[in-house]
This record gives C-alpha cells, sequence and structure tokens, in this order.
C-alpha cells in the first residue's frame, strides 16, 4: 500500500509518523501480520508491504485492483493527529448525508 505527500512538509511529518507499528494501529487487521515499510524520498512516498492482508493473488493482478484500492481507502478514514500548517486552508467539502423520507 502506498501512502503520498504533497508537499515536502508532509512527506517530513508522514516520513516521521507513518511507522510500521503505527499503521498497525490505524489498522488493527495488521496487528498480527508482518509490515515492512519503504521509504521513497524523491517521491515523497512510503510504500508498506503488508505480508498476508490480501487474498491470494490480488497483489499479482494487473489493472485496478478493488480489494488493495479498498485497504488504502480504510487507512484513509483513520484518525490521526495531523500538524495544523498541513491542513488545507479551505475547507473540504463536506459529503450531503443523506436521509431517510420525510
Amino acid at each position: 500500500m502506498g501512502v503520498w505527500a504533497t508537499s515536502d512538509e508532509g512527506w517530513r511529518w508522514l516520513a516521521h509518523t507513518l511507522t510500521a507499528d503505527t499503521l498497525r494501529e490505524l489498522l488493527p487487521e495488521t496487528a498480527d501480520l508482518r509490515v515492512t515499510r519503504h521509504l521513497l524520498p524523491r517521491l515523497r512516498a512510503a510504500n508498506f508491504w503488508i505480508e498476508g492482508i490480501l487474498a491470494t493473488g490480488s497483489a499479482r493482478r494487473e489493472g485496478l485492483d478493488p480489494q488493495a484500492k479498498g485497504l488504502g481507502e480504510w487507512l484513509r478514514a483513520r484518525r490521526l493527529p495531523v500538524p495544523a500548517s498541513l491542513l488545507p486552508e479551505t475547507p473540504l467539502p463536506q459529503t450531503p448525508r443523506h436521509e431517510e423520507g420525510p
């Protein structure tokens, strides 16, 4: 699973904060799995190799991999303190809530 930063400041935070142990805390499903982190500074990215999290053959598929994409979205939905300087100046639009009938 790859995680990217969009700025040098974001990269420094990502590289120091999102460790293999932190990933295990954020994704409890990985607690008993071997997690290896590879930092890619020129890409401002961290790649996590999580042995045994995906179904057999899913990591070898070409094209879209919905299972791996779902894992990335699951991580993105987790909460972690982020420095205010990394937050967007303009709030992101809120997703409208679906309300049940009248």
